[in-house]
């Protein structure tokens, strides 16, 4: 009874009055001061988090340059979904805190792990420094980073749409999915001021720890900003009342009707939204830089500028979910997604590396070969040897963003490489081994670059011929429609579930979909690339997932945006 009386006093203490409904008015001096505390604590966390992915590229080289390099670039990129792996569980240890402790607290642990975690990844040795306990101790930060994250979102937008006043939860909730981009947006910013102050060789030495050490001082700033919140009204006054669940994670996930919501919002929400925020954020930028071979600074460079252009469009869409409903709006941007991924990005190609779009249309290449003596590239370990005549042209065309067929032959065809009209016989290294073998596949791969670069194939993308304009509207179309999946989902998530275990049940189906859904989409996409040979056909994956939510949602997820929060 003391609990409850002292629970009731401090109520009374916040100087709101109660509506008919019992929903408090709003003070908007106070709920500006939540909703801006709460999103700018959140970018911080985002930008830690994004760091990794935005430097995936040079992290490969310091981290896993024991094996091939295609090899590498997908263990770094599994490394950074690894953060995203371990985000459910994340959702279920703090989302349980957050029912049962409050939003707050809970969310200021978090915001703790991520800081601390993301300093240590700047100071972590090379693997020509200490082996393979570098890529190991990487993982473990990134672990740390995911863990984190899990509790972050779902406190941040449950403690938001607690504070909104009714008719405002998807404008207010849309400023904590701003945190996302901004919190790229920041990490590019940051990332780009080095890469120029210090040059592309020094920034790739060395320089490329500067962000991730910044990121203690960000840590600073958005502890005090946190400290200074006071707890959820609607969770105090669940509390005061005796309404709270002492098992959040059985009434979850253990009660059917409520399980059942959890899984609808999980492929009918969560799972689309993730593969197209993943898809217009991150895999964009990989797309640029690493298939089409855009200069590092200029990749961040129209990447930031079109998130700069997008990222208004979270507002406009959380606003607009309060006139029309959530679900349309969402429903929509996955379908515009799967629809329209393929040719976007063909026209990402056609303006960034325009020599590169006219190359694979007048002289497309085909590898014939007998598929036997084909092999999957991928060596957890860095042990197996890719040495067959197959394996060789396919490393080198993978390594060079060149699109390519593979045309199977007869048991014993030897390897050929036909560049449009050109046939160029596959390695033929007589049974060398060692230095000999290395020194003939370098001059065999000089003859293929050779006819690669007659062919008008470009070893990089000419910065003075990409069409800048051109390229920042098409990634910021990819934006935008971030901006409508993921705008307002947070509000839609909140209130599909009841108080005592909202923060518990919202979490685990978003950090699944975005967790594991979207945090494997680079890694699985770019697997799918180098596994066929099609610099495009990564999208698939994106594309299906959208279709399915775009399915799933429209038929069995009924709109929220006039359910209430107290029940």
């Amino acid at each position: 009874m003391g609990a409850t009386a002292d629970h009731m006093r401090r109520l009374r203490g916040k100087g709101r009055c109660m509506g008919a409904k019992g929903q408090a008015a709003p003070a908007k001096g106070r709920d500006t001061m939540v909703v801006g505390a709460s999103s700018l604590g959140t970018v911080f966390e985002w930008y830690d988090f994004y760091l990794y992915g935005s430097l995936a590229p040079i992290i490969t080289s310091h981290f896993f340059s024991g094996v091939n390099e295609t090899t590498g670039f997908i263990l770094a990129l599994l490394a950074f979904a690894a953060g995203f792996a371990i985000r459910p569980l994340g959702a279920l240890i703090f989302g349980r805190l957050g029912d049962l402790w409050g939003r707050k607290n809970t969310f200021l642990i978090t915001m703790l792990l991520m800081g601390v975690s993301t300093f240590v990844v700047g100071l972590l040795p090379s693997y020509a420094q200490i082996g393979v306990a570098a890529p190991i101790a990487l993982v473990l930060m990134r672990l740390v980073q995911g863990l984190a994250l899990g509790g972050e979102y779902g406190g941040a937008a449950t403690y938001v749409a607690e504070h909104a006043p009714p008719g405002k939860r998807g404008f207010y909730t849309s400023w904590i999915q701003t945190t996302a981009t901004i919190g790229l947006f920041l990490s590019l910013a940051v990332i780009l001021v080095a890469r120029i102050q210090l040059g592309e060789e020094a920034f790739k030495a060395w320089g490329w720890r500067i962000p991730f050490l910044v990121s203690l001082l960000l840590l600073g700033v958005s502890l005090w900003i946190r400290l200074k919140l006071h707890e959820s009204p609607t969770f105090e006054r669940m509390i005061a009342e005796g309404k709270g669940s002492k098992k959040p994670l059985t009434e979850a996930f253990g009660n059917w009707p409520n399980l059942k919501i959890v899984l609808l919002a999980l492929v009918g929400l969560t799972m689309g939204q993730a593969v197209v925020w993943y898809t217009g954020q991150f895999y964009a930028l990989f797309f640029l830089e690493k298939t089409l071979k855009l200069d590092g600074a200029l990749a961040n460079t129209l990447v930031a500028v079109a998130l700069l252009i997008g990222t208004p469009f979270f507002v406009i869409c959380g606003w607009l979910s309060d006139k029309i409903g959530r679900k349309p709006i969402i429903i929509l941007g996955c379908l515009l997604a799967a629809l329209t991924y393929f040719p976007i990005f063909k026209a990402i190609t056609t303006y960034a590396n325009p020599a590169l779009a006219k190359a694979e249309a007048t002289a497309p290449v085909v590898v014939t070969a007998d598929t036997a003596t084909c092999a999957f590239q991928f060596d957890l370990i860095g042990k197996a040897k890719f040495n067959t005549p197959c394996d060789v042209a396919k490393a080198y065309l993978a390594k060079a963003g060149v699109s390519y067929s593979v045309q199977a032959a007869p048991a014993g065809t030897p390897t050929a490489v036909k560049v449009g009209d050109v046939t160029l016989e596959g390695l033929d290294s007589k049974g060398a081994t060692g230095q000999a073998f290395a020194d003939a596949r370098k001059a065999w791969e000089a003859d293929l670059g050779a006819q690669l670069k007659a062919a008008g194939y470009p070893a990089k993308a000419d910065a003075a011929l990409v069409n800048k304009p051109a390229v920042i509207g098409l990634l910021a179309l990819l934006v935008i429609y971030v901006t409508m999946v993921y705008g307002p989902i947070a509000a839609m998530l909140v209130e599909l579930f009841p108080t005592r275990i909202r923060y518990t049940a919202m979490s685990l189906p978003y950090h699944i979909g975005n967790g594991w859904f979207g945090g494997f989409l680079p890694t699985t996409a770019f697997a799918i690339v180098a596994a066929t040979g099609d610099i495009y056909s990564g999208l698939w994956y994106p594309v299906i997932i959208a279709a399915i939510t775009a399915v799933v949602g429209g038929l069995f997820l009924k709109d929220t945006r006039h359910n209430r929060l107290e029940d």
